[in-house]
């Protein structure tokens, strides 16, 4: 007799699959120009102003610089020194001179002191070239009047984070008062917290409420005090804040105690 031939059994792959993907992954599909977005910006920008309007625009400005940009605000000084402290990284700080408890250039000499990496750019509505001279000779980048239009904002900020500096075109740097040098240098000797003393000297606080501002003892305060007084070349706080007034263009304010 013949055996009749045997046909072998097929056992069905699962449903949707192909023979030769048996007991393998399933590849997951490949999308196309799907873009790679950076974990970190190409730059980090800082507005530091305390009229909302003047940060809304001013982040239009800087997000157009560039298609990698994080732009960040503050309102304050406080503000700012809080956001420095916990942000990597900042390509530039664009400061505006006004603002409450600062006095004239005091807030740009504390971040230049504090935070000397950080680039900072004064953006003001002040055009005087005497003030325009004092802010580069206290350590900014650049001085970007109010005025100007948002294409020359645009290329400050590319020249300052190209590692250049920016002032006005018809503003000649370095004729300033050669009186103020001496003050000048003084003033830059001085450490963050001893300058944060000065600002509030000059607003006329008591040594028990700077401290209570700073979280310090009184006997912290005077130790500071009396470094001012000796890196400044003066005798006594009212003399220490005419003398910081004079140069930062702070008006003089009346010192208690």
């Amino acid at each position: 007799m013949h055996k009749a031939a045997v046909k072998p059994i097929l056992v069905p792959n699962n449903a949707g699959r192909d023979s030769d993907t048996i007991g393998r992954a399933p590849i997951p599909a490949i999308k196309r120009n799907t873009p790679i977005v950076s974990a970190t910006p190409r730059h980090r920008f800082v507005i530091v102003d305390d009229h909302p309007l003047v940060r809304g625009a001013l982040r239009q400005v800087l997000e157009g610089v560039e298609d990698d940009v994080a732009v960040e605000e503050a309102g304050s000084l406080d503000e700012v020194i809080a956001l420095l402290d916990r942000l990597p990284d900042v390509d530039l700080l664009l400061l505006d001179l006004s603002m409450p408890g600062v006095q004239g250039f005091s807030g740009l000499l504390y971040l230049r002191a504090q935070f000397p990496a950080v680039p900072v750019v004064v953006v003001s509505a002040t055009e005087e070239p005497a003030t325009i001279r004092k802010a580069i000779e206290f350590g900014a980048a650049g001085f970007i009047p109010k005025s100007v239009g948002t294409d020359t904002i645009r290329a400050a900020v590319k020249a300052v984070t190209g590692g250049g500096e920016w002032v006005p075109a018809d503003i000649a740097l370095g004729a300033g008062d050669d009186g103020d040098e001496d003050i000048v240098r003084r003033l830059e000797t001085l450490t963050p917290q001893q300058l944060r003393v000065l600002m509030m000297l000059s607003e006329g606080l008591l040594n028990k409420q700077i401290a209570h501002a700073l979280s310090v003892s009184e006997a912290t305060v005077k130790a500071h005090v009396s470094a001012v007084l000796q890196k400044l070349g003066v005798e006594s706080r009212t003399q220490a804040v005419i003398a910081a007034a004079r140069i930062a263009g702070a008006p003089k304010a009346s010192v208690a105690g």
